[in-house]
């Protein structure tokens, strides 16, 4: 199917229906639960306090706002990673990014105090985790002056494999409140958090995604390999060093709040790209975007399929992603082979 030539029209277009689904699934979303919602309720006037509005802005709005904007980082990290590494498999969970940085920030909840290491160490920890764990699995996956996808990915599982049993030795040294602190990064939960948190995070992300859109063109040249790049102009090392600083920030500010949650960044960009294309002007934001609407019903299903029983929102991104990544492996190796 032909993909049409990306317009400030066809942009828009996009855009605007992608949003327009996003509010429509933010707006389903918190109306679903163990206790039912309706608008009506939430907004009727009473004398007293309103326990459907308490319900609804206090609990389950902010955690759906947090699922949207955890999707969206996720996704626009994974769709710079597949450029960057010109890997479609590429992503931040399977590569070792996001168990690096979980690593460094149940390191620092376990030395630091509880409320310092949650609120100023943490990210910080994860960020430079997420950058250490990216530099290693580069270094170790490049055979000769090029990053093999093959290796990458063999790579990657023995880094999570490593990372695992750190996060496993550390569970295993600590007391039982921290032991609760390093399991959330391993499963992978969105809970509610606070308005000015929200807001930072989400400023945050869109400021990530501003700095990968800045750099769309590169992304793009990047993905046809080194020499293609450098000669259509672009500054190759400098280029690869923002994006991937980028992604690093991204995936270190998800982690600190959500931990573990795989293949977002896999299966988002690589549908996007599939109805949309590969150029990252419009790649970019519609990844951040329809990656948003998967994490707020995955969560959504998370908290709500099993009755009063929650299940962890890794859990269920890890059973959708899974059959995605076997089918891509599989289709990599036929074209590869072919």
């Amino acid at each position: 199917m032909a993909i049409p030539h990306l317009t400030w029209a066809r942009l828009a277009r996009v855009n605007g229906l992608l949003l327009a689904l996003l509010a429509a699934s933010v707006a389903a979303a918190v109306t679903i639960g163990p206790v039912a919602l309706t608008w009506g309720r939430v907004f009727a006037a009473g004398g007293g306090p309103n326990p459907d509005a308490v319900i609804l802005f206090q609990t389950r709005l902010p955690r759906v706002l947090l699922a949207a904007i955890v999707g969206g980082a996720l996704a626009i990290s994974g769709a710079a990673l597949q450029a960057l590494l010109r890997n479609p498999l590429a992503e931040p969970h399977l590569v070792g990014i996001s168990s690096g940085a979980a690593l460094a920030a149940a390191l620092a909840l376990v030395t630091m105090p509880v409320v310092l290491g949650q609120a100023i160490v943490a990210p910080v920890a994860a960020f430079l985790g997420a950058l250490a764990s990216l530099w290693i699995v580069v270094r170790l996956a490049l055979v000769g002056a090029r990053v093999d996808p093959t290796t990458l990915l063999l790579v990657g599982v023995i880094y999570n494999a490593f990372t695992g049993a750190l996060l496993m030795f550390l569970n295993s040294i600590a007391d039982l409140y921290q032991v609760h602190g390093v399991l959330f990064w391993l499963m992978g939960h969105v809970g509610t958090r606070g308005y000015p948190l929200l807001a930072a995070l989400a400023l945050y992300s869109l400021a990530g995604l501003a700095l990968l859109l800045r750099h769309a063109r590169d992304l793009d040249c990047l993905s046809l390999g080194d020499e293609r790049a450098s000669e259509l102009g672009v500054d190759v090392e400098r280029a690869r060093r923002t994006a991937f600083v980028a992604a690093a920030l991204l995936v270190g500010a998800v982690v600190s709040v959500s931990g573990l949650i795989g293949f977002v960044g896999l299966v988002v960009p690589h549908l996007v790209r599939l109805v949309c294309g590969a150029d990252h002007r419009l790649l970019l934001p519609a990844s951040y975007l329809a990656g948003a609407i998967f994490l707020v019903w995955a969560d959504t299903a998370a908290r709500t399929v099993l009755g009063v029983t929650e299940i962890p929102v890794g859990v269920v991104t890890a059973l959708c992603g899974a059959p995605v990544f076997a089918y891509l492996l599989r289709r990599e190796r036929t074209l590869g082979g072919s």
